[in-house]
Order: structure tokens, then sequence, then C-alpha cells
């Protein structure tokens, strides 16, 4: 239960990004705002991993092998990818192809950790994109049919395929939540650093530009980051997936508080989002089986040979 609550916050704060780096990109390049969201956000992340958990810190550099990549994948591409996105697309486009995102990490960890979703996994994905569909179309097939794709649509079919490879490689990762965070956040500065030195990495110059960047350091990349790594280590990549849709349902509600109507399509489209979610976490009862007295593995124990 403590995951669920984990990833659906995680998706709450990224549904933010999403509008606010729409915002953002207007009076920032992309470069620019992924590299002062993180250069701002790693020294809180490294202080508070060192506080709450007391990483073995000479451990966390011995997998570096796989945390330079997740970072960046995850810290790096995918932010680079999507706030480029945001410059050609629109919202609504964007939506769309992120609809895709919870299919293409269940094909991932099909073929990239050989997992077995089963009937409901797949028909979880299938009625959770049918109710992302449903949203973003308002209940109209011609409204869905009309969307064209640009250079920026394309951009962010680059930024769901990165951030699938993430989140499939994130449960490979056998070390304290915050202290993985950093530690990606801090490989995928470095990795920046010389393109950050090349282009120039301009701060904000206006207020709003400042209260963009302030809201991406402390919700979507310290906040969703944390949260998001803490539930994958007892949920499968297919099952956190699904809540990836949840963006779609946030982003309709802060429509409303911005003062416009919710639709009958919209709220439909929202049930079938959480039923999707609620049928790929269901567990099937054991038929015939007695009671054993040994708890069942982890879902973090799945492909458990690479621990630190």
């Amino acid at each position: 239960m403590k995951a669920v609550v984990y990833l659906v916050l995680a998706t709450l704060f990224w549904a933010g990004n999403y509008v606010v780096g729409e915002t953002a990109v207007k009076s920032m390049e992309p470069l620019a705002l992924t590299w002062w969201r993180w250069a701002f956000a790693v020294v809180p992340l490294l202080v508070l991993a060192h506080v709450a958990e007391r990483p073995d810190w000479r451990a966390v550099a011995a997998r570096w092998r796989l945390l330079l990549p997740m970072g960046c994948l995850g810290m790096g591409a995918y932010a680079l990818f999507l706030y480029g996105s945001l410059q050609y697309t629109t919202a609504v486009n964007a939506a769309l192809i992120n609809a895709a995102n919870p299919a293409l990490i269940v094909v991932f960890a099909v073929v990239l950790l050989r997992a077995r979703p089963g009937w409901r996994g797949w028909a979880g994905v299938l009625l959770g994109l049918a109710g992302v569909l449903l949203v973003l179309s308002g209940g109209s097939l011609d409204h869905l049919l009309a969307v064209r794709f640009n250079s920026g649509d394309l951009l962010m079919l680059g930024a769901i395929t990165v951030w699938a490879l993430y989140t499939v490689l994130g449960r490979r990762v056998r070390l304290p939540a915050i202290a993985s965070t950093a530690a990606q956040v801090v490989f995928a500065l470095a990795a920046m650093a010389p393109f950050a030195a090349v282009f120039g990495v301009p701060l904000p110059a206006d207020t709003p530009g400042w209260a963009s960047l302030g809201f991406m350091v402390l919700f979507p990349s310290i906040g969703s980051y944390l949260l998001w790594n803490a539930a994958l280590r007892t949920v499968a990549p297919s099952s956190a997936g699904m809540f990836l849709n949840l963006i779609t349902v946030f982003t309709a509600l802060a429509a409303v508080l911005l003062g416009q109507a919710l639709t009958p399509a919209q709220v439909l489209g929202g049930v079938l989002v959480l039923g999707g979610m609620a049928l790929t976490n269901l567990k099937p009862r054991a038929r015939n089986q007695a009671p054993s007295p040994v708890p069942a593995a982890c879902p973090a124990e799945a492909g458990a040979g690479d621990r630190a």
C-alpha cells in the first residue's frame, strides 16, 4: 500500500512538470532547464541520503556501471527529450504519446527481465491506454484521428523510450533509494557538463522563470524520483508503469482547477485508467493450496543476480 501511495504522488508531481515545463521552455532552453534542475537538486539529495540512510558510499560508487546509464537516461535524456518536445508539440500530443509508456515498459520487462505479466497485465495496459485516449479525445474519434505528429512528437517518443528502459534498469539496483537517486543525479550532471560548458546554461531572467525552476527542483526532481525509485523496490516495472497514466488524469484535474469544465469523457477515462491499474496490480488467489509458513518472495527479488 505504501508503494502505491509513492507512485501516485510521483505521477502527481510529474503531471505538474508537464504543466510548468510547457511554460518554462518559453524562457529557458531544454539543456539549461535540465542542468539547473538537477544542479540545485543534487546537494539536498546527497545530504538527505547521508542523514536518512547512512549508505556505504563506496558500495554506491562500485555500482557506477549501472548508475551511470540510469542517470544519463532517467535524469538527463528523459528531461531533454521532454522539454525539447514541449517546444514543438502540443500538450495533447505529448500526453497521448506518454500514454504508450506503460505498454512499452511491459514490453521491455518481458524482453530484458523475462517478465510474465499474464493476461491481467496485458488487459490492464489496454484498459489504461483506452482510458487515457478517451480523456485526450474527449470521446470524439474525429478528434483522436486528427492528431498529427511533428518533430516534437518524435522527441516525446524518445522520452518514453528512455524512461521505459530506465524503469526496467531500476529493478537491478540494490541500494538505498535516496542514495541511488542522488548518485544517478551526480552521474547525469557529469555527463551533461561538457555540453553545458560548450552551449551555455543561463539562469532564468525573471521571477516566473525562477518559480518554475524552483517547482521542478523540489517536486518532479527530488520528490518524484525518490518516490519512484523507492516504489520500484517492491513493485514490478510493468505494474509501476501503469501509474504513469495518472499523469493525464492529474492534468485533466489541473485543467478543472484552472477553470475548465470536466467532461463526462474525462471522468470515464479516469475510471478506466484506475481500473487498468487495479487489474494490473491484482494478484490471483491461489487455489487448492495449503497456507505456507514461508512468506512469498518480494517482487524486488526478481532478477536479483546483480546485487551490490
